[in-house]
């Protein structure tokens, strides 16, 4: 990686930074990305070298986001997204891996995974990564973006969940609709706000109630549901 980049750590509320952890059986690449990480203003809370260690140490510790390699010990990557998102579908976490294989990248999205970028990125990208990841946008290293939509497309034909097609399912209201229409487009965040002239913040707020009213989990499901009803089309 490059020299650490100085900066703002990027902290989602003005009260304090945004909480990181670093996962990676590699104790220099991880000590490194800490550090790199800890100078550019975030707060580090807790590292692991293992895919159990990191499930620990991720309800312990109480991360906004999980830098994650998938290739762990004693427990894979995937099933440690599984788990920490399952248990806290607030945590967000992106995936820092070596591979760029199309299979590996799907099946990170799949478990949870709200970004996934290649271990060959400049500190400065993992810094700006991190900090998006940390607002809800979901980051791609270039390349990887098209397939993952792709792939929500895939899922958008198959049977939906219950949860999501049950009658009398709660209204979205307009501007939920709209936003939903622009996530379903691809559109980061910071994209939607700047289209609709609405702050970041309420981008984010939106999709939480959005997610809530819906009784999905994350993105993957949140737009696999508005591409279902044909919103990436409208």
């Amino acid at each position: 990686m490059d020299a650490a980049a100085q900066g703002d750590g990027g902290g989602t509320e003005a009260s304090r930074p945004v909480r990181v952890m670093v996962v990676d059986d590699h104790p220099m690449w991880r000590d490194a990305v800490a550090r790199d990480l800890a100078e550019a203003g975030f707060d580090v809370v807790a590292t692991a070298g293992d895919g159990e260690q990191a499930v620990r140490r991720a309800r312990a510790a109480g991360p906004d986001v999980v830098v994650l390699d998938l290739n762990l010990p004693a427990k894979p990557g995937v099933q440690v997204c599984k788990e920490i998102v399952g248990a806290n579908p607030a945590l967000r976490v992106l995936v820092l891996s070596a591979s760029g294989e199309h299979a590996d990248v799907l099946e990170a999205v799949k478990s949870g995974a709200t970004g996934y970028l290649l271990k060959s990125a400049s500190t400065e990208e993992l810094i700006g990564a991190v900090r998006r990841t940390a607002v809800g946008d979901a980051v791609f290293t270039p390349g990887l973006a098209g397939l993952v939509l792709g792939e929500y497309r895939r899922l958008a034909s198959e049977p939906a969940p219950a949860t999501a097609d049950e009658p009398g399912a709660p209204r979205l209201t307009d501007r939920e609709t709209e936003v939903l229409r622009l996530v379903a487009k691809g559109l980061s965040y910071k994209q939607i706000a700047e289209r609709l002239v609405i702050s970041h913040r309420t981008v984010q707020n939106h999709v939480q109630n959005t997610l809530g009213k819906l009784q999905l989990h994350n993105r993957v499901e949140l737009v696999r549901y508005a591409i279902e009803r044909g919103l990436d089309d409208a």
